[in-house]
């Protein structure tokens, strides 16, 4: 049951700190390259729209598994340290995708629907600075995951 619970919930942290990966060194760089502002916020609307639910599936098993592996490994909040800050720095995670799900995102996508191109762009503004934020946390929470009880002990 361990070795299922520890594999769902890499393949959710993949999939979210590696689409934010790709989104933001990739996509975003060619977007700019080759599209003008109004289609640019368009495709971002597009792309969101099709990575959000992921990333709330994402979520939802790495709040799910993480937890129930504290429980069946570490008997609750006993955990290594390492575990309990990853713990926190995923809830911060969390919180922010919140954030950018229910505030900059839906106002995006209310200036999209009103043809209000700036306002859109400062909202895609907004998504993409908070994205940097979680995907820093994200990429520190993944090198704690490889290497915490060594670098952290347990």
């Amino acid at each position: 049951m361990l070795a299922f619970l520890i594999t769902l919930h890499v393949l959710s942290a993949v999939i979210w700190v590696g689409g934010m990966f790709f989104a933001y060194m990739a996509l975003r760089p060619a977007a700019v390259a080759v599209l003008e502002a109004p289609s640019r916020v368009r495709l971002w609307e597009a792309t969101f729209n099709r990575f959000f639910p992921w990333v709330w599936l994402a979520v939802a098993i790495l709040l799910g598994s993480g937890f129930w592996m504290m429980f069946i490994a570490f008997n609750g909040m006993k955990a290594p340290f390492y575990i309990q800050i990853m713990l926190g720095t995923g809830l911060i995670m969390m919180a922010i995708y919140a954030h950018i799900f229910f505030a900059p995102f839906k106002l995006m996508r209310r200036a999209i629907a009103a043809d209000d191109i700036p306002a859109a762009g400062r909202r895609l503004k907004q998504i993409r600075q908070l994205i940097a934020v979680n995907l820093i946390l994200g990429l520190i929470v993944v090198i704690i995951a490889v290497s915490g009880s060594a670098l952290l002990g347990s």
